[in-house]
């Protein structure tokens, strides 16, 4: 059968030939071209909008913080201390670890989320990074803080612990940890990084104690807040600020490992 003379539609003129079916295949497969080559460049550009916004957004953490830190004598916001550890669903297991709750399992505020009865009260979005990997509702979380456990998009650092419990005899108050003395990291680096973008990646089977996978910015690179204010975008192709999670028996090492991402953030800044 010959098609080398179908015509398809018609010209706006009367007696105009139409297109060819050839024709028609080539424009289709034009756009087709097109398409492949925009839309992974639509795709860069919203993620790199996503960056800014995240890198913006923690500059007003930052703000924050230092704001918090000239109303209460120079201290950075810390605490409250953890009630008694007893299930995995608690990302506050002991006082001072880094975490990324608002708010713990009784609705009082810890880490950023001492933020938000003062200095983040006109803007608490800005405890959510915009590039988040799975749906997360900010409103609903903001919600939860003063009722139940809420969860932002960042780690924070007010403290060196990784202990599950508390000791005992844990003096408090404690010996306050002031914005412009942090101290030294485990391997003796001026502490700088105060918060980073969660990245964490947890094993199947824990959603019901809420210990699930978080991650941003598809997992190829992490904001971080410095405590001078300054923000910086870092690669994370080789994986070096993800915290892996593989089996559930590793869950307790968990604060280690975010830690340890906050020494690598340190010397980075």
């Amino acid at each position: 059968m010959h098609f080398s003379g179908f015509r398809v539609g018609c010209r706006n003129r009367p007696g105009e030939p139409g297109f060819t079916l050839v024709e028609l295949l080539v424009v289709i497969a034009i756009i087709a071209i097109l398409a492949g080559l925009l839309l992974p460049a639509l795709a860069n550009g919203k993620a790199a909008a996503q960056r800014a916004a995240c890198i913006s957004n923690l500059r007003q953490v930052g703000i924050a913080i230092q704001t918090y830190a000239s109303d209460y004598d120079g201290r950075i916001p810390f605490g409250p201390k953890a009630p008694p550890f007893t299930s995995p669903a608690s990302f506050y297991p002991s006082t001072g670890t880094p975490t990324s709750l608002l708010s713990l399992q009784s609705g009082a505020p810890v880490g950023l989320g001492l933020l938000l009865t003062n200095a983040l009260t006109a803007q608490p979005r800005v405890l959510f990074c915009p590039g988040a990997d799975q749906p997360v509702d900010a409103t609903k979380e903001l919600a939860r803080v003063g009722r139940l456990q809420a969860q932002g998009s960042y780690y924070y650092r007010h403290g060196g612990n990784t202990e599950l419990f508390d000791p005992p005899d844990l003096p408090w108050p404690p010996s306050p940890i002031r914005l412009e003395s942090l101290g030294s990291n485990r391997q003796g680096q001026p502490i700088s990084a105060l918060a980073v973008d969660v990245q964490y990646d947890a094993p199947e089977g824990l959603s019901d104690f809420n210990v699930v996978t978080r991650s941003h910015h598809r997992r190829l690179n992490v904001s971080v807040l410095h405590a001078d204010g300054h923000v910086v975008n870092r690669p994370n192709r080789d994986g070096r600020f993800r915290v892996s999670i593989q089996e559930a028996s590793q869950v307790r090492d968990s604060f280690h490992r975010i830690l340890r991402v906050f020494e690598r953030a340190d010397l980075e800044p």
